[in-house]
């Protein structure tokens, strides 16, 4: 398909963060766009800004007549949107340009020089730390986020069409349709097994994916993992390392040593260890293309994050509120380390909203072995997501899992008095549902009661 021959594209489930990247892409590229979304959120609200027509009912009449000529239109949607929904249904049954965000980015990204991050951990946080060096540095790049940056307050990274940045994500394999010339495995741990079945599955996929690289493309992957490529890792022998890791005022200092120098003093503001392995990967990868190195050091130093990632709300000497999107045990185990590593002393309350009833059934002992660390734990209902419930999982079964005194199940109306009640120095909100939406509450109670 010749992107330049469409004039409209219309999104099925436009309000999601990959999604809604793309559509501020059309727009900027003069496209007509518009879309449906199953509810209103702080996204459709700025794509609404943008002047994109959004509604929330699955109903037909609410398409324009300018997405109605076949020819020129292009219609993306969202696996996350159910088979049968019935603008869906209609559009392809009606012979339109039918794609999945994953292929309509893999149009984007086949004529210029792609960088893809792919891995179970981390993509976003990476996606945007290479978005930002590259971008100081000067290369014309367009970088789509699967978050909001700190430092541009978008999910869309627009100074070019030379390097496109991309997350390429493994869920229902959709990173096969991308031929990136450089790419990244941050991990390979498993999950989607409501899509693999097995965890051999999902390793042959990153397989498949590695393979997908263009000629004499560059291969990153994190040291230990079965595959060949350039390997980075902390205080190890890989050919990107970390090392001399310092913490002065809650930044990290450390160098790099590259397999041609050794980059002294770097800083990085990002709490965590997986933090870390993430700038690490961004700026090898930068180096690799051709950066010039105190260019890089100095754009490092100046990244802020992603919003739900490790994101503070609240942060008083006697009171801190963090909120992050950690979903998976391995996460959730990272966001912990990150924790007692700033506040090694501090009584620490985690709030979790566990996201799909399968991802709970199928990581359930993992779940309970990283939530049991904390001083504290709410747990929230199961988001269900894209999902059905599953008889038995439930936040009621998996809490009796988890080996820790003060916990509880608690409905989201009864969450700030609950809070308030146990009296931590630290709040921790984590989960990749709808628990995002409950951080402004929670900010403005917590902060009117501070």
């Amino acid at each position: 398909m010749d992107l330049k021959k469409i004039h409209s594209v219309y999104f099925i489930g436009i309000g999601g963060i990959g999604m809604s990247a793309l559509a501020r892409y059309f727009v900027a590229k003069d496209k007509h766009v518009a879309g449906y979304d199953k509810t209103p959120s702080d996204i459709t609200d700025t794509l609404s800004q943008l002047g994109i027509k959004i509604h929330f009912e699955d109903r037909g009449e609410h398409i324009s007549r300018l997405f109605l000529d076949k020819a020129k239109t292009l219609v993306i949607y969202t696996p996350a949107v159910p088979k049968m929904h019935g603008e869906l249904t209609y559009f392809k049954s009606h012979g339109y340009n039918v794609l999945k965000r994953s292929q309509v980015l893999g149009l984007i990204t086949a004529h210029t020089y792609c960088m893809a991050i792919a891995g179970t951990h981390g993509k976003t946080t990476t996606t945007s730390i290479l978005g930002h060096l590259l971008y100081e540095c000067n290369i014309p790049l367009t970088a789509f986020l699967g978050g909001i940056s700190e430092n541009y307050n978008t999910n869309l990274i627009l100074k070019g069409t030379k390097v496109t940045v991309v997350e390429a994500d493994e869920f229902d394999r959709s990173f096969l349709t991308l031929k990136p010339d450089m790419a990244c495995i941050t991990s390979m741990d498993i999950d989607h097994l409501d899509i693999y079945g097995e965890a051999e599955s999902l390793r042959d996929s990153f397989k498949a994916f590695a393979r997908g690289l263009k000629p004499n493309g560059k291969l990153f992957i994190k040291n230990g993992l079965p595959l060949k490529g350039i390997t980075f890792g902390i205080e190890d022998h890989s050919d990107y390392s970390i090392q001399n890791i310092k913490i002065k005022n809650g930044t990290y200092v450390f160098d790099v040593k590259t397999p041609l120098t050794v980059l002294e003093n770097l800083k990085f503001n990002l709490p965590g260890r997986h933090n870390l392995s993430n700038a690490l990967i961004a700026l090898a990868m930068a180096v690799e293309y051709g950066c010039p190195h105190q260019q890089l050091v100095k754009a490092l130093a100046s990244y802020q994050g992603v919003k739900r990632r490790f994101t503070y709300h609240i942060k008083t000497e006697n009171f801190v509120f963090i909120d992050d999107y950690a979903h998976h045990p391995e996460e959730i185990n990272a966001v912990y380390q990150a924790v007692r590593e700033m506040y090694p002393q501090k009584k620490v309350l985690a709030v979790f909203q566990p996201h799909l009833y399968s991802r709970t059934r199928d990581f359930a002992d993992d779940f309970a072995k990283s939530l049991a660390q904390f001083d504290a734990l709410i747990l929230l209902d199961i988001y269900p997501a894209r999902e059905l419930p599953i008889e038995g999982i439930t936040s009621a079964w998996l809490l009796d899992k988890i080996d820790l005194d003060n916990k509880q199940l608690v409905d989201k109306k009864e969450l700030v008095s609950k809070i308030h009640d146990i009296h931590a120095q630290i709040l921790l909100t984590i989960g990749a549902g709808d628990i995002g939406e409950e951080v402004k509450r929670i900010k403005k109670e917590l902060s009117i009661a501070s």
